[in-house]
C-alpha cells in the first residue's frame, strides 16, 4: 500500500488562515501527512506571504492528532543545527512523535542574498551540511554532553534537555537526486530518502544505488523509507486536467511530458494507476505538491476518489 500526503510551498502565499484551513482538511480527509517547504521567499519575484516554518509546525503539533508532518526541507544553510535539533525535539514531543525532520543543504540563491546568509559553493555547502547532520544526530541521540569540532559548527558539552521522548528523536529525512553526495548522507544519517520529481527509471537506479550504500554502512534497505515529492495536477475530468496544465505556463509542458518527468497528472483513475506504478517501484509515500492553497475541493475529491483505491 502506498501512502499519500500533501506538500505545500510555504513561500507561495501561505499564511495563518490558509495553514489552519489546510491542516484541518488534510487531517480530516485521511491523508497520511502534511509537509511544507522552508523558504523566506520564492526564487523569483513577486514576494508572497511566507509563514515561518517552525512556528507553523509547533502550532500544527498541538492542533492535529493523527497526521505526520515536517519540513521538506529545513536548510542548514540558514538554520543552526543545534537550534534545529532543539526545536525538532520539542515539536516532536508536543505532537506525541509525529514529526519527520527533513534537513537539507540549501539551494535558493535569492533568499540567501536577500537575508544575508552565505549559501557557499556546492562542495563547501555539502561539507557544511554533513557537519550539521553530525551535530543534529549527536544531540538527538546522546544522553551525555557532546563535543564536536568542525569547520562550520562546534559543540562543547552540548546536550538536549529534556531528552526527546522518542529514543534518538524524530526520524531524519534527506531529499535529493545526487547519486554520490546526497545518497551517501542518506545512508549514514537518514531514516527516509525523499526523491524529488523524477522519472520512475531514474528512481529505480537511485534506489538501487541507495541499497548498495546502505549495505556498505551496515544497514538493511528496510531501515530507510522511500518517499517521493512530486508535482500534482488533478482534475475531475480530462478537460479540467488540460486546463490546469495550460494555466501553468511557467513550465510549458504537455500532459504527457509532465507524467514522464514523474508528476502525478490526471483524473482519479489515472492517478490511481500512476500511484500503483510508483508503489511497484518501491515508493512507500508520495507527497503531492499542492500549489493552489485554496483548492480544498480538489483535496476532498482525491480523498474520496483516490485514497480508498490504494488500500
Amino acid at each position: 500500500m502506498i501512502e499519500v500526503a500533501i506538500f505545500l510551498e510555504g513561500q507561495n502565499g501561505l499564511n495563518w488562515p490558509r495553514w489552519q484551513r489546510l491542516a484541518a482538511v488534510v487531517e480530516y480527509l485521511g491523508f497520511a501527512g502534511l509537509y511544507r517547504s522552508d523558504h523566506f521567499t520564492n526564487h523569483t519575484p513577486p514576494d508572497k506571504d511566507s509563514l515561518e516554518l517552525w512556528i507553523s509546525l509547533a502550532w500544527l503539533a498541538s492542533h492535529t492528532q493523527r497526521i505526520e508532518f515536517g519540513p521538506l526541507v529545513t536548510p542548514l544553510s540558514f538554520r543552526n543545527p543545534a537550534l534545529t535539533a532543539r526545536m525538532a525535539a520539542a515539536v516532536d514531543d508536543l505532537s506525541n512523535g509525529r514529526l519527520v525532520l527533513g534537513l537539507g543543504a540549501g539551494w535558493q540563491v535569492r533568499e540567501h542574498t536577500n537575508y544575508g546568509f552565505d549559501l557557499l559553493e556546492l562542495p563547501e555547502r555539502f561539507d557544511r551540511f554533513e557537519e550539521g547532520l553530525e551535530v543534529v544526530t549527536r544531540l538527538l541521540c546522546s544522553d551525555t554532553p557532546v563535543d564536536f569540532h568542525g569547520k562550520y559548527f562546534q559543540l562543547k558539552e552540548g546536550i538536549l534537555l529534556p531528552r526527546p521522548q522518542r529514543p534518538g528523536g524524530p526520524p531524519i529525512l534527506i531529499g535529493g537526486r545526487g547519486p554520490r553526495r546526497s545518497l551517501s548522507l542518506v545512508a549514514r544519517f537518514a531514516s527516509e530518502w525523499n526523491a524529488l520529481e523524477m522519472p520512475i527509471e531514474t528512481f529505480l537506479d537511485l534506489n538501487q544505488r541507495l541499497n548498495e550504500l546502505l549495505a556498505a554502512n551496515g544497514r538493511q534497505p528496510g531501515t530507510v523509507r522511500r518517499s517521493l515529492m512530486t508535482n500534482c495536477c488533478y482534475g475531475e475530468n480530462e478537460s479540467e486536467v488540460l486546463q490546469k496544465i495550460s494555466a501553468r505556463n511557467y513550465a510549458r509542458l504537455t500532459l504527457e511530458e509532465f507524467r514522464q518527468r514523474g508528476a502525478m497528472v490526471g483524473t482519479a483513475s489515472q492517478m490511481v494507476e500512476q500511484l500503483g506504478r510508483w508503489a511497484e517501484a518501491g515508493v512507500q509515500r508520495v507527497m503531492l505538491q499542492w500549489l493552489d492553497l485554496d483548492d480544498l475541493d480538489g483535496l476532498e475529491s482525491i480523498a474520496v476518489k483516490v485514497l480508498p483505491q490504494l488500500s
